[in-house]
């Protein structure tokens, strides 16, 4: 059983079932979503499982029994009179193409080409036009209504964010395209469209009033990822598999992988605590899986990509990376749900992107507090944003997150210092609105915490507020920060305030740092070591 085959990066659901790969048995949600009838959209983040999905919603409505012999969906659909109705099923798929080099009307069009030849051509012109036409036309043929899914609607518009009048066409396009699905309401038995974004707030759905969002509808929390109880039912071999390699016990095993790839909360309640929020999240299908099958715990979602549009846009939005793990990020559900392409507010995208996932609720206000979901997202994110914040950052100079690793680890201050000094250097500017020593914080606290080290900042004590504390495995640097001072004096209110007196008894070494920063140069001035 150790040695059975995991669907990485299959998005085929007869090839998964004909070919014998592993299988989560989502198909409960299907049936579900087949027999409620309701046209539907669903959010989630890249690599999630939406492909499957839509591939296992097309088998059923094609009616191929034979794939879900065993499944719940089987179970569910039995024999009775109406079931396993073979139905003409229209798929749209935009995964495939990159639309900043390949035109989305072409693409359209081929896709149209090849149904007209199945159930004829009409004559109609425009894309909208061919697509009704082939909609009544299938009904007629078969008699039944039609099923239109629809895989990744909005990478037509992802892809070419950057270009304001590509995007606006695309957007033109496609809104016109979707607004079929409305007058053809009659002849359809159900529309489900995915995707990671929803743009409601750019009208391209908005012909499409009676589509109902279930992005963060309870029923629909777990229907795409894999739950705590679906990882222990199913891949119960494959932690053991990875225990074995890594010398831990299936418990251990599991506790790694929950704190890697676990998190995700997508129901409006929040993931409440203990075990209520382990059976409320999911895991990331796609690291879990490959994690499974590589004995290993890889960062393996952000070897996929993470856009460089995105990272621009939080650091230009102002967006105190700190607050990414700390659950200050607050949200409304509405808030949340749409999305607009000219919005400089990055969190709607960050948590329809699976960046930042909900980690608890607000009664009274109805406000969602968020945070990265688990310690993949945080250190992938943090590496694609620490070169944003600082520009100094660079391997081969030496001024790399690994270099000073080894410094922290030796207690080696002075290597320290010119890490952190070369680091500074590449900071062109600050805006007038961030405070200058707030900056530098940022910078020191994304430094530190991609190293996994624990980093606090504006530390609360007795006599005031320490800057940045850093506890390594044997070192503990307790550092103040001046603005045009000295170093000295850094360190004069180190000793004067008793900051580093909560590590008295502690048997790591303490480093008492006091450092300063010229305001004009915004270079790093001096650097003193007690």
């Amino acid at each position: 059983m150790a040695g059975r085959k995991l669907p990485v990066g299959i998005q085929d659901f007869g090839k998964i079932r004909n070919d014998g790969f592993a299988y989560v048995d989502k198909t409960a949600y299907v049936w579900r979503l087949a027999h409620e009838g309701v046209p539907c959209f669903l959010s989630r983040p890249r690599r999630f499982g939406k492909s499957l999905l839509v591939s296992t919603m097309e088998a059923y409505f094609e009616g191929r029994r034979d794939l879900f012999e065993g499944l719940e969906l089987g179970r569910l659909e039995g024999d009775g009179e109406g079931s396993w109705v073979k139905r003409p099923v229209f798929h749209f798929d935009f995964t495939g193409q990159d639309y900043k080099t390949e035109d989305l009307v072409d693409g359209l069009s081929d896709q149209l080409a090849r149904w007209e030849r199945t159930f004829g051509s009409s004559g109609s012109v425009t894309l909208g036009g061919r697509f009704e036409d082939i909609v009544v036309a299938a009904r007629e043929r078969s008699g039944h209504r039609a099923v239109v899914l629809v895989d990744e609607y909005d990478k037509p518009l992802l892809d070419v964010i950057d270009d304001a009048k590509l995007l606006e066409r695309n957007r033109g396009i496609l809104k016109g395209f979707y607004s079929v699905l409305k007058k053809a309401d009659k002849h359809l038995r159900l529309v489900f469209i995915t995707g990671v974004t929803k743009f409601s707030k750019v009208s391209i759905f908005s012909d499409l009033n009676q589509l109902r969002d279930i992005s963060l509808s309870e029923d629909y929390a777990g229907v795409c990822g894999i739950t705590e109880a679906e990882l222990e039912g199913t891949l119960h071999p494959e932690i053991e598999a990875l225990g074995a390699r890594r010398g831990m016990d299936v418990r251990g095993t599991l506790d790694a992988l929950r704190a890697r790839y676990d998190g995700y909360c997508f129901h409006p309640d929040g993931p409440g605590e203990g075990a209520e929020r382990i059976g409320r999240c999911v895991y990331n299908p796609y690291s879990l899986l490959m994690s499974l099958k590589e004995r290993r715990l890889g960062s393996w979602w952000f070897e996929t990509g993470t856009p460089t549009f995105l990272v621009r846009r939080i650091h230009d939005s102002g967006l105190d990376p700190r607050r990414l793990t700390d659950g200050t990020i607050y949200a409304t559900e509405s808030r949340l749900s749409d999305y607009r392409g000219d919005d400089p507010d990055p969190v709607p995208l960050m948590f329809q992107a699976g960046y930042l996932t909900i980690c608890s609720a607000e009664e009274p206000t109805g406000e969602y507090a968020l945070a990265v979901p688990n310690s993949e997202v945080e250190q992938g994110l943090l590496s694609f944003l620490l070169p944003a914040w600082a520009p100094g950052y660079s391997e081969a100079r030496g001024t790399d997150v690994l270099s000073l690793r080894r410094c922290v680890d030796r207690g080696d201050t002075d290597g320290m210092r010119d890490i952190l000094a070369a680091l500074f250097a590449g900071i062109p500017y600050t805006r007038s609105d961030d405070p200058f020593e707030n900056y530098f914080q940022a910078v020191l606290w994304l430094t530190f915490t991609l190293l996994g080290f624990y980093v606090s900042c504006e530390v609360h004590q007795a006599h005031g507020r320490v800057d940045v504390v850093v506890e390594a495995a044997s070192h503990v640097f307790v550092m103040e920060l001046k603005r045009d001072g000295t170093a000295a004096e850094a360190l004069s209110q180190i000793g004067e305030r008793g900051y580093a007196a909560p590590f008295a008894a502690d048997c790591r070494q303490v480093h008492l740092i006091g450092a300063s920063f010229d305001s004009d140069t915004r270079l790093l001035a001096e650097w003193e070591e007690r």
